[in-house]
């Protein structure tokens, strides 16, 4: 946020033109004013114009400048952070492109947020830039669309139920992806899976290279790991693990908010939100979580299954990662396709995500050996489609916070998105924008 005064531009989009961009750019167009300058920002002036041309149909596109950059020309990335307040990153995968644009952002003092699901690239950048993003003034925020927003006040969400209930001891949260036509996901979202198994190694180096971060005390013993594939009766499900990012996403909020239990203080927040900031972090309980994806069938899950084996065998060799990115059609049963979803598709897809957490009415009660849990509140995150119609709603609703009330934000640093945007009206703008937060049932003496 630094010398905003001469900013030529409120948001800048990089990537516009991409299979996610041009959605995250008709989502921003219906924010447009004179009081919010935008511009878009690629390698290619005839695709961007295009995405522009698209966006905006069926009215003629309006009169939004076109930055040309490259996250392969260090200076170009610096010409466009240096003349804008926000960037929005859409280019992924962020493994392989991303560095390059945080980097422009903190050493111009530019805000960042991006849709990144990527665990390897979030904790990197949190581990080079935090320090300097601090001292320029730059806030950087990953992880601002479906990765891993609803997963993240979702659990905000249920735990701060068990206030005056109970204390809750672990949360599952189980994704179910719904359309009246066939379900096609993100392509980008698959090569980065992809490259996620790839890099492994270098996730598990890093980790083992940082500090260890404190954990925040959870009453009771951690969860048992339970069956490979579960049916979860209350919500009628049938589930496997997803290993997605939005479980470390979550750690990595409940671990600042441990160092933190205030939240993080805003830049010039006034008397009124740090009171309300500190009372909402006082009402949020930590738990064990995971993630799961489900179907109403058990055979609706096995594409899910063999997509995960054929990833986690084949994403480990070179040969098998072309063969994966080149037959994504193949390796995900259908799932994935390079071309993407078609307009109908899109539209005619909505996401369920609903958070069983499971503690105790006491909590004296938790510390006993063998006691199991006998309380559980579930709750549940709904919307359109995940990754071209949630994402763009989270992304600019995120961004129009940090634009309008930068104040209430911590100055600068590295930081995940639950404890950055948690206090503020973030889910109120979501519920606004046909993203539903609802409370399915509480049962006490489940045990």
């Amino acid at each position: 946020m630094a010398n905003e005064e001469n900013k030529k531009f409120d948001l800048v989009i990089l990537g516009a033109s991409g299979f996610t961009g041009k959605y995250v750019l008709r989502e921003a167009l219906k924010y447009l004013s004179p009081s919010l300058a935008i511009a878009i920002a690629g390698r290619n002036p005839t695709k961007l114009a295009a995405a522009l041309e698209w966006a905006a149909s069926p009215t003629p596109p309006p009169a939004i400048p076109v930055i040309l950059a490259d996250v392969s020309d260090h200076s170009s990335l610096l010409a466009v952070a240096a003349q804008t307040k926000l960037l929005l990153s859409c280019v992924g995968p962020f493994r392989l492109h991303g560095a390059a644009v945080v980097a422009a952002c903190v050493e111009s003092g530019a805000d960042y947020l991006d849709i990144s699901g990527e665990p390897e690239f979030m904790e990197r950048m949190e581990a080079e830039y935090h320090e300097k993003a601090v001292k320029t003034g730059s806030l950087v925020v990953s992880a601002c669309g479906f990765d891993s927003v609803p997963a993240e006040l979702g659990v905000l969400f249920n735990s701060r139920k068990w206030e005056g209930v109970g204390v809750v001891n672990r949360m599952e949260a189980y994704l179910s992806l719904e359309s009246e036509r066939r379900i096609v996901g993100n392509f980008g979202t698959y090569e980065s899976a992809v490259l996620g198994v790839a890099n492994v190694k270098q996730l598990q180096e890093l980790r083992r290279s940082r500090p260890r971060r404190p954990r925040p005390k959870i009453p009771g013993p951690p969860p048992p790991k339970g069956p490979l594939v579960e049916h979860q009766k209350t919500i009628g499900l049938w589930a496997v693990k997803l290993p997605s990012a939005d479980s470390v996403v979550v750690r990595r909020t409940l671990a600042t908010l441990t160092e933190h239990p205030h939240g993080l203080p805003g830049v010039e927040e006034s008397d009124e939100y740090v009171e309300k900031r500190k009372n909402f972090w006082s009402s949020v309980k930590p738990a064990h979580f995971g993630v799961k994806i489900g179907s109403k069938s058990m055979l609706g899950i096995v594409p899910f299954i063999f997509t995960g084996l054929f990833i986690g065998l084949l994403g480990k060799f070179a040969f098998g990662r072309s063969l994966l990115l080149k037959f994504p059609e193949i390796f995900s049963l259908g799932w994935f396709r390079k071309t993407g979803p078609t307009e109908e598709e899109v539209s005619s897809a909505t996401f369920k995500m609903w958070f069983v957490g499971q503690g105790y009415m006491d909590e004296s009660t938790a510390s006993q050996s063998g006691k199991k849990p006998d309380t559980e509140i579930i709750t549940r995150v709904s919307g359109p489609e995940i990754g071209y119609l949630t994402t763009p709603i989270v992304l600019i609703q995120c961004a129009l916070i940090v634009l309008h009330q930068r104040s209430n934000l911590p100055k600068g640093g590295v930081y995940t998105p639950g404890i950055v945007f948690g206090p503020t009206d973030l889910q109120q703008r979501l519920q606004e924008n046909g993203i539903s937060f609802d409370v399915i049932s509480m049962k006490t003496g489940t045990n």
